[in-house]
Protein backbone atom coordinates (compact mmCIF):
# COMPACT_ATOMS: atom_id res chain seq x y z
CA UNK A 1 0.00 0.00 0.00
CA UNK A 2 2.80 2.41 0.90
CA UNK A 3 4.64 1.57 -2.32
CA UNK A 4 1.48 2.27 -4.35
CA UNK A 5 1.04 5.65 -2.67
CA UNK A 6 4.69 6.48 -3.28
CA UNK A 7 4.39 5.63 -7.00
CA UNK A 8 1.25 7.76 -7.32
CA UNK A 9 2.94 10.65 -5.54
CA UNK A 10 5.97 10.49 -7.82
CA UNK A 11 3.74 10.36 -10.90
CA UNK A 12 1.77 13.40 -9.71
CA UNK A 13 4.98 15.29 -8.96
CA UNK A 14 6.34 14.56 -12.44
CA UNK A 15 3.16 15.93 -14.04
CA UNK A 16 3.35 19.12 -11.98
CA UNK A 17 7.00 19.58 -12.90
CA UNK A 18 6.22 19.05 -16.57
CA UNK A 19 3.52 21.71 -16.51
CA UNK A 20 5.73 24.11 -14.59
CA UNK A 21 8.63 23.67 -17.02
CA UNK A 22 9.29 26.44 -19.51
CA UNK A 23 7.29 26.20 -22.71
CA UNK A 24 10.57 26.57 -24.63
CA UNK A 25 12.01 23.35 -23.27
CA UNK A 26 11.53 19.93 -24.84
CA UNK A 27 8.63 19.16 -22.51
CA UNK A 28 5.13 18.37 -23.72
CA UNK A 29 2.61 20.67 -22.01
CA UNK A 30 -0.92 19.28 -22.25
CA UNK A 31 -3.99 21.15 -20.99
CA UNK A 32 -7.67 20.20 -21.19
CA UNK A 33 -9.00 23.76 -21.48
CA UNK A 34 -8.46 26.19 -24.33
CA UNK A 35 -6.24 29.27 -23.89
CA UNK A 36 -7.93 32.68 -23.70
CA UNK A 37 -8.14 34.94 -26.73
CA UNK A 38 -5.11 37.12 -27.44
CA UNK A 39 -5.23 40.52 -25.73
CA UNK A 40 -5.21 43.75 -27.75
CA UNK A 41 -2.14 45.92 -27.32
CA UNK A 42 0.20 48.26 -29.15
CA UNK A 43 3.81 47.50 -29.86
CA UNK A 44 6.59 49.21 -27.87
CA UNK A 45 9.18 51.07 -29.93
CA UNK A 46 12.05 48.98 -31.28
CA UNK A 47 15.10 49.49 -29.00
CA UNK A 48 17.70 49.28 -31.76
CA UNK A 49 19.16 47.60 -34.81
CA UNK A 50 19.06 43.81 -34.94
CA UNK A 51 16.08 43.39 -32.61
CA UNK A 52 13.32 41.03 -33.81
CA UNK A 53 9.77 41.24 -32.48
CA UNK A 54 8.58 38.14 -30.60
CA UNK A 55 4.81 38.29 -29.96
CA UNK A 56 3.16 37.65 -26.61
CA UNK A 57 1.43 34.34 -25.88
CA UNK A 58 -0.46 32.43 -23.22
CA UNK A 59 1.69 29.91 -21.34
CA UNK A 60 0.48 27.45 -18.71
CA UNK A 61 1.49 26.71 -15.11
CA UNK A 62 -0.21 24.83 -12.25
CA UNK A 63 -2.04 28.08 -11.37
CA UNK A 64 -3.50 28.28 -14.88
CA UNK A 65 -2.84 30.25 -18.05
CA UNK A 66 -0.60 33.29 -17.72
CA UNK A 67 0.42 35.93 -20.24
CA UNK A 68 4.01 36.20 -21.46
CA UNK A 69 4.40 39.76 -22.81
CA UNK A 70 5.54 40.35 -26.35
CA UNK A 71 9.04 41.81 -26.52
CA UNK A 72 11.93 42.80 -28.80
CA UNK A 73 14.79 40.28 -28.78
CA UNK A 74 18.18 40.37 -30.48
CA UNK A 75 18.44 37.45 -32.90
CA UNK A 76 21.04 34.84 -31.84
CA UNK A 77 22.84 35.54 -35.10
CA UNK A 78 22.15 37.39 -38.36
CA UNK A 79 19.85 35.53 -40.74
CA UNK A 80 17.67 33.92 -38.09
CA UNK A 81 13.93 34.62 -37.74
CA UNK A 82 11.53 33.75 -34.92
CA UNK A 83 8.73 31.22 -35.36
CA UNK A 84 6.23 31.79 -32.50
CA UNK A 85 4.95 28.91 -30.43
CA UNK A 86 1.27 27.96 -30.54
CA UNK A 87 -1.37 25.78 -28.90
CA UNK A 88 -2.75 22.93 -30.98
CA UNK A 89 -5.75 20.72 -30.19
CA UNK A 90 -5.05 16.98 -30.43
CA UNK A 91 -6.62 13.87 -28.88
CA UNK A 92 -8.90 15.89 -26.64
CA UNK A 93 -6.19 18.17 -25.21
CA UNK A 94 -4.38 21.40 -26.06
CA UNK A 95 -0.67 20.84 -26.66
CA UNK A 96 1.96 23.57 -26.69
CA UNK A 97 4.33 23.69 -29.67
CA UNK A 98 7.41 25.68 -28.66
CA UNK A 99 8.77 28.54 -30.74
CA UNK A 100 12.25 28.54 -32.26
CA UNK A 101 14.80 30.49 -34.33
CA UNK A 102 15.58 29.43 -37.89
CA UNK A 103 16.36 30.69 -41.40
CA UNK A 104 12.64 30.69 -42.27
CA UNK A 105 9.44 31.28 -40.32
CA UNK A 106 7.66 27.96 -40.02
CA UNK A 107 4.16 26.91 -39.05
CA UNK A 108 2.66 28.54 -35.96
CA UNK A 109 -0.90 27.29 -36.13
CA UNK A 110 -2.32 30.05 -38.29
CA UNK A 111 -2.56 32.24 -35.18
CA UNK A 112 -2.70 35.97 -35.98
CA UNK A 113 -0.29 37.38 -33.40
CA UNK A 114 -0.14 40.72 -35.22
CA UNK A 115 2.83 42.97 -35.97
CA UNK A 116 3.72 41.02 -39.11
CA UNK A 117 2.82 37.56 -37.78
CA UNK A 118 -0.44 37.33 -39.70
CA UNK A 119 -0.85 33.56 -39.29
CA UNK A 120 1.42 32.56 -42.18
CA UNK A 121 5.04 33.64 -42.48
CA UNK A 122 6.37 36.98 -41.29
CA UNK A 123 5.75 40.35 -42.95
CA UNK A 124 7.65 42.46 -40.42
CA UNK A 125 11.02 42.47 -42.14
CA UNK A 126 13.82 40.42 -43.67
CA UNK A 127 17.57 39.89 -43.54
CA UNK A 128 19.99 41.00 -46.24
CA UNK A 129 23.35 39.67 -45.20
CA UNK A 130 23.97 40.87 -41.65
CA UNK A 131 21.45 43.72 -41.93
CA UNK A 132 17.78 43.51 -40.98
CA UNK A 133 15.27 45.61 -42.91
CA UNK A 134 12.15 46.61 -40.92
CA UNK A 135 8.68 46.98 -42.41
CA UNK A 136 7.58 50.22 -40.79
CA UNK A 137 3.91 49.64 -41.62
CA UNK A 138 3.71 46.93 -38.91
CA UNK A 139 6.61 47.87 -36.62
CA UNK A 140 6.98 50.78 -34.22
CA UNK A 141 10.32 52.19 -35.38
CA UNK A 142 11.59 55.39 -33.78
CA UNK A 143 15.33 54.80 -33.72
CA UNK A 144 17.62 56.18 -36.41
CA UNK A 145 20.30 54.43 -38.43
CA UNK A 146 18.22 51.33 -39.11
CA UNK A 147 17.07 50.14 -42.52
CA UNK A 148 13.34 50.43 -43.17
CA UNK A 149 10.74 50.07 -45.91
CA UNK A 150 6.95 50.42 -46.06
CA UNK A 151 4.70 47.65 -47.24
CA UNK A 152 1.01 47.27 -46.46
CA UNK A 153 0.07 44.10 -44.60
CA UNK A 154 -3.46 42.71 -44.76
CA UNK A 155 -4.42 40.74 -41.67
CA UNK A 156 -7.16 38.15 -41.51
CA UNK A 157 -8.79 36.30 -38.64
CA UNK A 158 -9.55 37.17 -35.06
CA UNK A 159 -7.71 36.71 -31.79
CA UNK A 160 -8.13 32.95 -31.31
CA UNK A 161 -4.94 31.61 -29.74
CA UNK A 162 -5.07 27.93 -30.73
CA UNK A 163 -5.21 25.63 -33.76
CA UNK A 164 -7.83 22.90 -34.19
CA UNK A 165 -10.58 21.80 -31.85
CA UNK A 166 -13.88 23.54 -31.07
CA UNK A 167 -13.62 27.18 -32.08
CA UNK A 168 -10.00 26.80 -33.12
CA UNK A 169 -8.20 27.83 -36.31
CA UNK A 170 -8.54 25.13 -38.96
CA UNK A 171 -5.23 25.48 -40.79
CA UNK A 172 -2.65 22.85 -41.65
CA UNK A 173 1.03 23.34 -42.55
CA UNK A 174 1.79 24.02 -46.21
CA UNK A 175 4.38 22.07 -48.20
CA UNK A 176 7.00 24.76 -47.58
CA UNK A 177 6.18 24.91 -43.88
CA UNK A 178 6.61 21.15 -43.65
CA UNK A 179 10.02 21.59 -45.28
CA UNK A 180 10.97 24.39 -42.88
CA UNK A 181 10.28 22.04 -39.96
CA UNK A 182 13.29 19.95 -40.99
CA UNK A 183 15.72 22.87 -41.10
CA UNK A 184 18.25 23.44 -38.35
CA UNK A 185 16.52 25.26 -35.50
CA UNK A 186 17.80 27.15 -32.47
CA UNK A 187 16.10 27.26 -29.09
CA UNK A 188 14.97 30.46 -27.43
CA UNK A 189 17.73 32.62 -25.99
CA UNK A 190 18.49 32.74 -22.30
CA UNK A 191 16.87 36.17 -22.16
CA UNK A 192 13.64 34.77 -23.64
CA UNK A 193 13.56 31.91 -21.14
CA UNK A 194 14.14 34.28 -18.22
CA UNK A 195 11.43 36.58 -19.63
CA UNK A 196 8.90 33.75 -19.51
CA UNK A 197 9.99 32.70 -16.03
CA UNK A 198 9.57 36.26 -14.79
CA UNK A 199 6.02 36.38 -16.13
CA UNK A 200 5.16 33.03 -14.53
CA UNK A 201 6.26 34.25 -11.10
CA UNK A 202 4.00 37.31 -11.19
CA UNK A 203 0.34 36.64 -10.34
CA UNK A 204 -0.75 39.72 -12.26
CA UNK A 205 -0.06 37.82 -15.47
CA UNK A 206 -2.54 35.04 -14.60
CA UNK A 207 -5.63 35.04 -16.82
CA UNK A 208 -7.72 34.33 -13.72
CA UNK A 209 -6.46 37.60 -12.24
CA UNK A 210 -6.30 39.94 -15.25
CA UNK A 211 -9.34 38.39 -17.03
CA UNK A 212 -7.52 38.36 -20.36
CA UNK A 213 -6.35 41.99 -20.18
CA UNK A 214 -2.87 41.98 -18.60
CA UNK A 215 -1.56 45.27 -17.27
CA UNK A 216 1.77 44.40 -18.91
CA UNK A 217 1.01 43.10 -22.39
CA UNK A 218 4.31 43.98 -24.07
CA UNK A 219 7.76 45.31 -23.20
CA UNK A 220 10.63 46.87 -25.13
CA UNK A 221 13.20 44.37 -23.84
CA UNK A 222 12.98 40.91 -22.24
CA UNK A 223 12.34 40.92 -18.51
CA UNK A 224 11.71 44.67 -18.25
CA UNK A 225 8.24 44.71 -16.69
CA UNK A 226 8.40 48.30 -15.44
CA UNK A 227 9.11 51.68 -16.94
CA UNK A 228 7.85 53.88 -19.73
CA UNK A 229 8.33 51.18 -22.39
CA UNK A 230 5.79 48.82 -20.80
CA UNK A 231 2.48 48.57 -22.67
CA UNK A 232 -0.85 47.49 -21.15
CA UNK A 233 -3.62 45.61 -22.92
CA UNK A 234 -6.66 47.59 -23.93
CA UNK A 235 -10.09 47.01 -25.41
CA UNK A 236 -12.56 44.26 -24.70
CA UNK A 237 -13.13 40.77 -26.03
CA UNK A 238 -15.66 42.09 -28.54
CA UNK A 239 -13.17 44.31 -30.35
CA UNK A 240 -11.54 43.48 -33.67
CA UNK A 241 -7.92 42.41 -33.49
CA UNK A 242 -5.46 45.27 -33.76
CA UNK A 243 -2.32 43.77 -32.21
CA UNK A 244 -0.14 45.83 -34.50
CA UNK A 245 1.38 49.25 -34.88
CA UNK A 246 0.01 49.83 -38.37
CA UNK A 247 -0.90 53.41 -39.22
CA UNK A 248 -0.26 54.65 -35.70
CA UNK A 249 1.23 58.12 -35.28
CA UNK A 250 4.57 57.77 -33.55
CA UNK A 251 5.69 61.16 -32.17
CA UNK A 252 9.36 61.93 -31.91
CA UNK A 253 10.47 62.39 -28.28
CA UNK A 254 10.56 66.05 -27.38
CA UNK A 255 13.49 67.98 -25.93
CA UNK A 256 15.94 65.21 -26.62
CA UNK A 257 18.86 65.28 -28.97
CA UNK A 258 19.44 62.91 -31.81
CA UNK A 259 21.54 60.74 -29.54
CA UNK A 260 18.36 59.78 -27.64
CA UNK A 261 17.06 58.05 -30.76
CA UNK A 262 20.20 56.12 -31.56
CA UNK A 263 19.97 52.34 -31.33
CA UNK A 264 21.96 50.27 -28.90
CA UNK A 265 25.39 49.41 -30.37
CA UNK A 266 25.31 45.92 -31.81
CA UNK A 267 28.34 44.79 -29.78
CA UNK A 268 26.31 45.50 -26.63
CA UNK A 269 22.97 44.33 -27.98
CA UNK A 270 24.30 40.88 -28.81
CA UNK A 271 24.86 40.20 -25.12
CA UNK A 272 21.11 39.57 -25.17
CA UNK A 273 21.52 36.18 -26.78
CA UNK A 274 21.74 32.74 -25.28
CA UNK A 275 24.35 30.05 -25.71
CA UNK A 276 22.91 28.54 -28.87
CA UNK A 277 25.21 26.92 -31.42
CA UNK A 278 26.33 29.07 -34.30
CA UNK A 279 26.42 28.14 -37.92
CA UNK A 280 26.70 30.12 -41.10
CA UNK A 281 23.03 30.36 -41.95
CA UNK A 282 22.59 31.85 -45.38
CA UNK A 283 18.96 32.94 -45.76
CA UNK A 284 17.48 32.81 -49.22
CA UNK A 285 16.37 36.44 -48.95
CA UNK A 286 17.11 38.13 -52.28
CA UNK A 287 18.96 41.39 -51.83
CA UNK A 288 17.28 44.57 -53.05
CA UNK A 289 19.18 46.01 -55.99
CA UNK A 290 18.33 49.63 -55.34
CA UNK A 291 18.22 51.38 -51.99
CA UNK A 292 16.24 54.41 -52.87
CA UNK A 293 13.34 55.95 -51.02
CA UNK A 294 10.56 53.75 -49.72
CA UNK A 295 7.78 52.99 -52.15
CA UNK A 296 5.13 55.67 -52.35
CA UNK A 297 2.35 53.20 -53.06
CA UNK A 298 2.89 50.07 -50.95
CA UNK A 299 1.47 46.80 -52.16
CA UNK A 300 -0.64 44.37 -50.18
CA UNK A 301 1.13 41.49 -48.47
CA UNK A 302 0.29 38.02 -49.69
CA UNK A 303 1.62 35.31 -47.35
CA UNK A 304 3.01 32.81 -49.83
CA UNK A 305 5.87 30.44 -49.01
CA UNK A 306 6.59 32.33 -45.76
CA UNK A 307 8.84 34.79 -47.56
CA UNK A 308 7.62 38.26 -46.79
CA UNK A 309 10.68 39.89 -48.31
CA UNK A 310 9.96 38.86 -51.90
CA UNK A 311 8.75 41.66 -54.13
CA UNK A 312 9.23 44.05 -51.24
CA UNK A 313 9.59 47.75 -52.05
CA UNK A 314 13.03 49.23 -52.09
CA UNK A 315 14.24 49.82 -48.51
CA UNK A 316 15.74 53.02 -47.22
CA UNK A 317 18.01 53.78 -44.31
CA UNK A 318 16.24 55.65 -41.55
CA UNK A 319 18.05 58.92 -40.90
CA UNK A 320 15.30 61.06 -39.43
CA UNK A 321 12.54 60.80 -36.93
CA UNK A 322 9.43 58.82 -37.91
CA UNK A 323 6.80 60.40 -40.04
CA UNK A 324 3.10 60.20 -39.43
CA UNK A 325 1.51 57.44 -41.41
Amino acid sequence: MQITRLVRGLALASVVLAIAATSFAGVIVSVNIAPPVLPVYTQPACPGDGYIWTPGYWAYAPAGYYWVPGTWVVAPQPGLLWTPGYWGFSSGAYLWHAGYWGPHVGFYGGVNYGFGYVGVGYAGGYWHGRTFFYNRSVNNIRVTNVHIYNRTVIEHGGRVAFNGGPGGIMVRPSHDQERFMHERHFEATRMQVDHEHGARENREFLASVNHGRPAIAATARPGEFRGRDVVAAHGGNDRHVDNRATNRNVPRPQNQGRSADRPMPRENAYNNRGGQPHNNVRPSNPAPQNRGAAATHPTAFHPDNNRSHESAPRPQKEGRGPKNR
